[in-house]
């Protein structure tokens, strides 16, 4: 170790105590990436936080904060300083007559919606796993499916960010509103958030239904109820049976009734499918028949069959994301949901133009001996004007990816890695796939595993990208916390920073990824 930090680190004369740990090996939860960082933090106080700001500086470190590392890119890598936050997650406050809930921003979501519980409350809206930290999810614009809600972060009231010098700023829509708007969706580059004031709502329970039938049927129903007939809705879509899984919740004061469980929802299918899409690495063009076993097995081989429940709105929401996973998501406006997936399917499914579902995909690659792994994620939101929440001024972050006049249509596009091995087709469908995406107008989700550059997110984002690093610079003028993810997709073209951490090399890990190597030498 730095002997000026083992200096530093050995002083406890301002009695904050410093939990520094050496040879911590920080992962994504996929295993896409790791790293090695200098020094692992779990502060638990707000005055530990604010002193390894203030020492990160002095000794010329950067930092990171990561909580569950939920994103399969490399965003929350480092060689220099990791901050986590799970043991600073406490519930400060409930006000029992407004649901208003103040919180430590380490708290992971499961246990923020098992602690409302116990107050009878829920949070209005979720993603489809509530595994990260609540600063994790707005932070990377984590958003459930419903026309009615948009980002998760449009029940955030106030914050508290620890910035660059050590100190702790406190903004809302009406205070700082600058600061505001560029923390709620800050990509770790602002600092550490610390606090957040959120707007929880009663709990509610759901009455959820999902049904598999032809993707025909779902896309003829776009336009008329697909989206709107209940609160809640999602699909998942299979390109090469052309079925679809349409889920719709709504709020109801039923008693509870537990899905359905059939014996292969447990371990038997865990591992049948698990070892189908390992071989599949070897032997692609089995994919669409394992979609074929697998979707039947799982959801049924008749169209038209259904399945329902009835369960607390913090067990409806979630999924299982089953294994290891590149996921590339992206925003378009709602209304082009049917061109996308119907130029993705003539395109993966190399269509002829006999056939009655063809439509030219004019995607400028070949598909040709293509096979990818299954399935697409289809789920929508709201931040336009024509969501309440909208409305009210300065809580649109300046980074929202969403369609900011009207409905936003999230496609993800998920490849499973089983074993934590990269599947062959990753390089050729995600070039496509983002090509396509482009041309429909779409904004990548920031947390997942795009290849757009920074010029390319610069002209997406315009005035609103340029506003969000002014205010960065004013918090963090050196880039204690700014990296190689942040250089090379918003801090494009802009100046090296003194703290800045660059991206060294990369190497292979035996057992699947990639390690990341950074210096905040070579940036300097």
């Amino acid at each position: 170790m730095d002997p000026l930090i083992a200096s530093e680190l050995a002083r406890s004369a301002d009695g904050i105590p410093l939990r520094a740990k050496e040879n911590h090996v920080h992962s994504t939860w996929a295993k896409t990436f790791l790293s090695r960082p200098e020094l692992y933090f779990q502060p638990e106080t707000l005055p530990e936080i604010e002193k390894i700001v203030r020492l990160a500086h002095k000794c010329r470190r950067r930092i990171t904060t990561t909580g569950c590392g939920h994103s399969p890119s490399s965003l929350t890598c480092t060689s220099s300083w990791l901050v986590n936050l799970d043991k600073y997650n406490r519930i400060l406050s409930v006000d029992a007559s407004t649901g208003v809930v103040v919180m430590q921003s380490g708290i992971r979501l499961y246990a923020l919606c098992e602690e409302l519980e116990k107050y009878g409350f829920a949070m209005p809206n979720l993603g489809s796993i509530n595994q990260q930290s609540i600063a994790g999810a707005i932070s990377t614009g984590t958003h459930g499916s419903s026309l009615r809600h948009g980002l998760m972060s449009e029940d955030i009231l106030s914050l508290r960010i620890t910035v660059a010098d050590g100190t702790t700023k406190f903004c809302s829509p009406e205070k700082n509103p600058e600061l505001f708007r560029a923390s709620i969706l800050s990509l770790g580059a602002l600092g550490i958030i610390t606090e957040i004031t959120f707007r929880a709502v009663p709990e509610f329970t759901l009455r959820w239904q999902q049904v598999i039938d032809t993707d025909v049927k779902m896309l003829d129903a776009w336009e008329k109820d697909l989206w709107t007939q209940t609160e809640f809705v999602r699909v998942w879509w299979y390109p090469y049976t052309r079925r679809a899984v349409v889920w719709t919740a709504e709020k109801t004061d039923e008693p509870l009734v537990p899905p359905p469980i059939s014996y292969y929802d447990g371990t038997l299918g865990y591992y049948v499918y698990h070892n189908l899409l390992y071989v599949s690495q070897f032997f692609p063009r089995i994919l669409p028949w394992v979609e074929w076993f697998v979707f039947g097995m799982q959801y049924g081989f008749r169209n038209g069959t259904t399945s329902q429940a009835v369960q607390p709105s913090r067990k409806a929401l979630l999924m299982n994301c089953l294994y290891s996973q590149f996921v590339n998501e992206w925003a378009i406006p709602l209304h082009k949901g049917p061109e996308a997936l119907r130029r993705l399917s003539s395109w993966l499914n190399q269509l002829p133009p006999s056939d009655p579902d063809y439509v030219p995909h004019n995607i400028p690659f070949s598909a040709e001996g293509l096979y990818v792994h299954a399935p697409v994620e289809v789920r929508v939101s709201n931040t336009s004007p024509s969501n309440p929440k909208s409305q009210i001024p300065n809580t649109r972050p300046f980074l929202d990816p969403t369609v900011e006049d009207g409905p936003t249509l999230y496609l993800n596009a998920t490849l499973y890695r089983p074993y934590f091995s990269d599947p062959p087709c990753r390089d050729r469908y995600y070039e496509a796939f983002e090509w396509l995406m482009r041309e429909l107008g779409g904004r990548p989700h920031w947390a997942k595993n795009f290849e757009t550059d920074g010029v390319e997110i610069e002209g997406m984002y315009g005035s609103n990208l340029r506003e969000w690093r002014k205010v960065r610079e004013s918090v963090d003028p050196d880039g204690l916390f700014a990296g190689a993810w942040h250089r090379r997709f918003v801090l494009e073209g802009g100046p090296v920073l003194p703290l800045e951490e660059a991206e060294i090399g990369r190497k292979p890990n035996p057992t699947g990824g990639v390690v990341f190597e950074g210096d905040v030498g070579t940036a300097r």
